[in-house]
């Protein structure tokens, strides 16, 4: 990257940063800390390929900016909105940011039409369940790198953490997964079958794929421990 490049990162890190930092309670499972995961992965997943690394780096920054918003019942779709946030960034303007100082600041970055547009079609395209396909390299590996951080250890943490924001049974044996007919589960280990490991078969990228397998290994163990657990077998 350019250093005016580089620049205009680390002043959309600081803004991106005060949409998780304004919140009196946090929520762990959507955190900093998961945005930071996905920059990693998504560095790494975008290594030796052909990819515009600004698009990818901006577009993970902002994917999540909306989150918070939604688990308080203030928006629908964090992805659809966040899209839109990140043009109102990107454009420079004097508004933005979550926390008092960054409201209080105009921004001056240097980012094309057609930036903003890539980056807003990587936030709108990330989320697993509003079925919008990511058509560019960088939307895709967002997409990979926040999927692969729903799996493995970090996913089972993560899908627990929510399950306890939401007020969701770990397990109740009065609903199996066969005879559950919620979207997203309607206990944390019915969510795992329906959605977490679903996720490897989401995957656009190869080493995405080799990541997805061995993390779906991880938490199917886990699960098959669980269930034994249960049932007394352990």
């Amino acid at each position: 990257m350019t250093d005016s490049s580089e620049s205009d990162l680390e002043s959309v890190r600081a803004i991106a940063k005060s949409y998780f930092d304004d919140h009196e309670h946090p929520f762990p499972a959507h955190d900093w800390h998961h945005v930071q995961r996905v920059e990693t992965l998504a560095e790494r997943l975008a290594a030796d390929r052909s990819v515009d690394d600004r698009v990818l780096g901006l577009a993970v920054l902002l994917h999540d900016i909306g989150r918070g918003k939604e688990d308080v019942g203030e928006i629908d779709d964090h992805a659809a909105w966040g899209a839109e946030e990140a043009r109102r960034i990107l454009s420079g303007s004097n508004t933005v940011g979550n926390s008092e100082g960054d409201r209080n600041r105009t921004t001056d970055l240097e980012v094309t039409d057609a930036t903003i547009d890539a980056v807003a079609h990587c936030i709108r395209a990330h989320r697993y369940s509003n079925d919008v396909e990511p058509t560019t390299p960088e939307a895709r590996l967002l997409s990979d790198a926040d999927n692969l951080d729903a799996l493995g250890a970090i996913g089972i943490a993560r899908v627990f953490s929510y399950g306890g924001e939401a007020g969701t049974a770990i397990h109740d044996p009065a609903v199996p997964i066969e005879r559950d007919d919620s979207r997203a589960g309607a206990t944390s280990v019915n969510h795992i079958y329906k959605k977490i490991l679903e996720l490897p078969d989401r995957m656009y990228t190869d080493e995405g794929r080799a990541l997805a397998a061995d993390r779906k290994r991880a938490v199917v163990d886990f699960v098959d421990r669980l269930e034994a657990e249960v049932a007394g077998e352990r």
